[in-house]
């Protein structure tokens, strides 16, 4: 990796660093790839980018080794563990530090051996949340491209970031390189989900102030794009208008995230989407709307499909669902709540993802729980099995110091616990995603909804055409699909 000689101490590359407050600890390869409470980022790029540089820079440490010339140094993949805190939220990410990809023959690692270990990464035991794409600035736009298009045949869906590196005497700024090569990245068809133009040099007791102040926007730059791409928990909540999902994410945000609408529509599958934090954790919330009557007409399940197909394709997009939750209010034990639950836990996800239940209304009970344990067989009746439950009130406004008032509290506490409970661990359940689920969801909303089954295939074409923005062909062969079971 590229640096200024003298300026960069070295250490082993054949080991796994784990850097916190408490000092450094060495981990197996294979142990670090089994942690599942990490960021992991991938970095890559040719020999000589400052990779290298790169991870010293964000780690405030020189970790790896670095070269003062553009022959490489890091031999095989070496992984570096880093804590970082930030507004109490501890974000613990392991670096993948790559060998350098276009050495030849006579290099420190060969070309075909260096893509080969780069391709292991991308497996289905070992999750990749983000890739950083390091280049160096003195080079135009179209050398990019070559390992640009390397990565993209295996990477799926993680995102990539580009990480430009020497640019310490770039002016009048660093953001300058990008400026002079944007339209040339977007002409390649190069798509990133962010960039940094930075310097990783090693600062000097003799440097200036300029320089100093390069290298620590440098660091800022590069954790904005960490911030920005980590991996976020995906939860959907789920259940009939009135029972007061957006107050339960009120409630879980400890603020107010989500409006209330005063308008109870019916038969939609309209949705948000809320980012909200507690204990040192994001989580992305979809807050959606579900089914209300059984008796569906042909305006409403038009409605459904664009919403539906909006739906999937921000999940897809999101990498799948971690946790469902399904909101129910004290009270309301209707067929509808079966309907509910068998669109999204058994056609939405096919059973692969954990579903938890939330009962609302209970601020009049002198114990909450009392309601579960009076009321929770009826359940059973409509067949709604869930892993683990909260009896909360979601009610804002109660007065402090009364009954009401602490129950509110404690349902804070009671709904957190649970969706820390059981939001899934370590790499998603199977995800299929894309127009294969839209098709499947569409079916079964028929099946559910009697009157989904008079929608003609004319009338579906013009609606994903317009709502959805899909291309007549493909319009035709949905609605061909979803009309066809």
């Amino acid at each position: 990796m590229s640096s200024t000689p003298g300026r960069a101490s070295s250490t082993d590359s054949v080991h796994t660093s784990d850097q916190s407050a408490a000092g450094c600890k060495y981990l197996e390869y294979e142990e670090a790839l089994c942690r599942k409470d990490t960021c992991n980022i991938v970095i890559y790029g040719q020999t000589g980018t400052g990779k290298s540089s790169l991870i010293n820079l964000i780690t405030k440490k020189q970790a790896a080794r670095t070269s003062p010339d553009a022959e490489g140094c890091t031999r095989q993949t070496t992984v570096y563990g880093h804590d970082v805190v930030t507004e109490n939220r501890t974000l613990k990410v392991q670096l993948f530090d790559t060998a350098g990809l276009d050495e030849g023959a006579q290099g420190t690692v060969p070309n075909p051996q260096a893509e080969h270990a780069l391709k292991r990464l991308f497996q289905p035991h070992i999750k990749i949340h983000i890739i950083m794409y390091c280049v160096q600035g003195v080079k135009n736009a179209p050398a990019l491209r070559r390992n640009y298009d390397l990565l993209s045949k295996f990477k799926g869906n993680v995102p990539v970031v580009l990480v430009v590196t020497g640019l310490e005497d770039q002016e009048p700024e660093m953001e300058e390189w990008w400026k002079r090569n944007q339209a040339s990245i977007s002409k390649l068809e190069m798509k990133f989900s962010g960039h940094a133009c930075i310097t990783a040099l090693t600062i000097n007791a003799g440097d200036t102030d300029k320089v100093r102040q390069r290298r620590e926007e440098s660091y800022r730059a590069v954790w904005n794009l960490i911030e920005q791409n980590r991996p976020i928990k995906n939860i959907v909540l789920f259940g009939a208008s009135g029972v007061g999902k957006s107050s339960v994410v009120n409630l879980m945000a400890g603020k107010t995230v989500a409006k209330s609408s005063p308008s109870l529509e019916r038969c939609t599958l309209r949705w948000k989407k809320h980012v909200i934090d507690f204990d040192g954790e994001s989580y992305r919330m979809f807050d959606t709307v579900g089914l209300e009557d059984p008796q569906l007409g042909i305006p409403d399940y038009l409605m459904s499909v664009d919403n539906a197909y909006s739906l999937v394709q921000e999940l897809d997009n999101q990498g799948g669902i971690d946790l469902l939750l399904f909101c129910i209010r004290a009270g309301r034990m209707t067929a509808t709540l079966q309907s509910n639950y068998r669109l999204f836990y058994e056609f939405l996800c096919e059973k692969k993802v954990p579903v938890v239940l939330a009962i609302t209304g209970l601020e009049g009970e002198r114990r909450m729980e009392d309601w579960w344990e009076r009321e929770h067989h009826h359940l059973d009746r409509y067949q709604i099995h869930v892993m683990g439950h909260a009896c909360i009130t979601a009610a804002d406004g109660l007065p402090v110091g009364t009954q009401m008032g602490d129950h509110y509290q404690d349902s804070r506490l009671v709904i957190r616990q649970l969706v820390r409970q059981y939001v899934t661990d370590g790499p998603k359940p199977p995800w299929i995603g894309g127009n294969n689920l839209f098709i499947s969801l569409m079916r079964k909303l028929k099946e559910l909804l009697t009157g989904g089954s008079h929608v003609r295939r004319k009338d579906l074409v013009p609606h994903l055409m317009k709502r959805c923005g899909v291309p007549k062909e493909v319009a035709k062969h949905l609605a061909d699909m979803i009309k066809n079971k």
